[in-house]
């Protein structure tokens, strides 16, 4: 196997990997798609909201958001963020604030909800740890590949929503291999 490194930044990481069968380049597509964890917002507490936005709708938008996440937790951790905002003003991501200063909004501006005058909202929110194959907001990145028969090549391209850098996101996928073929080795000897 033979991996070049064409560009690399945070954000999105494209490479080429030749010398590996399709089956190979698939699953580690599939599997940094569908089985990198990562946290979302996966349930929510409102204690107040007068603003013209259904509780559901508040919801839905919070498990939109990408929190930055580190290696160290477990898959079903949860951590909690809290918004508390008064109008009027329009509510960014950057509102919420998390009782683990790790995990925290990987994008700043990103919309919540607008506030008018004398309008208020206020919730915690429970994010927890999750894969993409459980739910599409638990999904780390947008993987994808273009096979040259001619070279027998495949040019990866890995774009980060926003949890980890996208080179993280390739290290998780082939960590997660590893472990899922180490269990197949392990269950083939009993």
């Amino acid at each position: 196997m033979k991996v070049e490194t064409i560009k690399s930044s945070e954000e999105e990481l494209e490479l080429v990997i030749s010398g590996v069968a399709c089956s190979f380049a698939n699953a580690l597509r599939r599997v940094g798609m569908s089985q990198v964890p990562v946290f979302a917002v996966d349930s929510i507490t409102v204690y107040e909201n007068s603003s013209a936005f259904f509780d559901e709708y508040i919801a839905n938008r919070l498990a939109l958001v990408p929190l930055r996440t580190e290696e160290g937790y477990k898959e079903g951790e949860e951590i909690i963020l809290m918004l508390d905002a008064v109008g009027p003003c329009t509510v960014y991501s950057k509102d919420l604030r998390s009782t683990d200063g790790k995990i925290t909004p990987a994008r700043e501006k990103i919309p919540l909800l607008k506030l008018g005058q004398g309008q208020n909202v206020r919730l915690e929110a429970k994010a927890k740890l999750g894969i993409g194959r459980e739910h599409a907001k638990f999904q780390a990145s947008n993987i994808m590949y273009n096979y040259d028969e001619k070279k027998d090549e495949y040019a990866f391209k890995i774009e980060s929503f926003g949890q980890m850098a996208a080179r993280e996101v390739l290290k998780q996928a082939v960590k997660v291999i590893n472990e899922k073929c180490k269990e197949l080795e392990k269950q083939m000897k009993k």
